[in-house]
């Protein structure tokens, strides 16, 4: 069978998509064809090691604040607007500022985007231990933030695509209804209330990338069409073994956007023996794991808007 024919299959909701107007100079490099080979591993881990030597990152902290203003720089850089998403919100501890980064291309409108990108870059707080999240926050927004960059090489498909860096998905106390997932329900709700929802055709959410010895686990009840997806890309780049199915669902930040509708896959490696432990550190995670996952999500995207 060909590994492309669930690719096919999906993409079949983006055919027709007539390239957005952007503006290049004539003698501009051309777009990269096989833009996911552009994903550097190098580059992922120099950000993951940057984000966990600012510390403990929980939302509201002095350390999250000095993460944010390095992300939003790097965007920046990357030829990226960024806009920051403020918001307060009870949790058990009391009332917790909160700030997501929402990313679109070099001047582009809140209308061309279909598809969107996302992680978190929180940490979870603890009393009893110093977690430095190398792989539950920091391996996705750095591979989030070498996405950045490697869209930028391509105007056309980084106008299609938004960028979000949510805070905090972490649960101060334990998950409940109104306790973790702060920025993802704060943002669907904006999303909704802004008319936008309906745009987006597929959310890839990515959340703990990073372990050495890879093995993303799809939530039971991920959207079938953005599953098949992600698998015939994994195929199609030798990588298939690498990804597979949990044993269950998983409740994460692509949660609030599926109930709104905006197909959202939780790209997850659920099997990681140090999580939410003070062993999470920078040692444990690998940045060719991050580029397998970017790599992956890049080709899926180049599918979904053929060249």
């Amino acid at each position: 069978m060909n590994p492309l024919a669930g690719a096919a299959l999906f993409a079949v909701a983006f055919t027709g998509c007539k390239p957005h107007p952007y503006r290049v100079k004539l003698d501009a490099p051309q777009p990269p064809m096989e833009i996911w080979k552009e994903f550097s591993a190098a580059n992922a881990m120099a950000s993951a090691e940057k984000q966990v030597n600012f510390g403990p990152r929980p939302a509201g902290s002095d350390a999250i604040a000095q993460t944010r203003a390095y992300l939003v720089e790097e965007l920046q850089k990357a030829g990226w607007d960024v806009t920051p998403q403020a918001f307060n919100d009870t949790t058990p501890r009391g009332t917790v500022a909160f700030v997501n980064l929402v990313a679109r291309f070099n001047g582009a409108p809140d209308t061309t985007q279909t598809v969107l990108i996302t992680s978190h870059y929180d940490t979870k707080i603890f009393d009893t231990i110093r977690f430095v999240g190398a792989d539950d926050g920091a391996s996705s927004t750095a591979a989030l933030l070498e996405m950045a960059r490697v869209l930028a090489l391509d105007p056309d498909l980084a106008w299609r695509v938004e960028l979000v860096f949510f805070d905090g998905e972490e649960a101060v106390q334990q998950f409940t209804d109104t306790d973790g997932l702060y920025g993802s329900r704060y943002f669907a709700n904006d999303l909704q209330k802004r008319g936008r929802a309906s745009q987006f055709k597929a959310c890839f959410l990515w959340d703990m990338i990073g372990d050495k010895d890879l093995t993303v686990t799809l939530s039971t009840d991920s959207p079938p069409d953005l599953a098949k997806l992600i698998f015939s890309s994994a195929d199609a780049l030798g990588v298939r073994p690498k990804f597979s199915y949990f044993e269950s669902t998983i409740l994460d930040d692509h949660t609030p956007l599926n109930k709104i509708g905006i197909p959202s896959l939780d790209i997850i490696d659920f099997h990681y023996d140090y999580w939410h432990t003070a062993d999470d550190t920078i040692d444990k995670i690998s940045g060719e794991s991050m580029q397998t996952v970017g790599q992956v999500t890049l080709y899926a995207l180049r599918q979904m808007f053929p060249k």
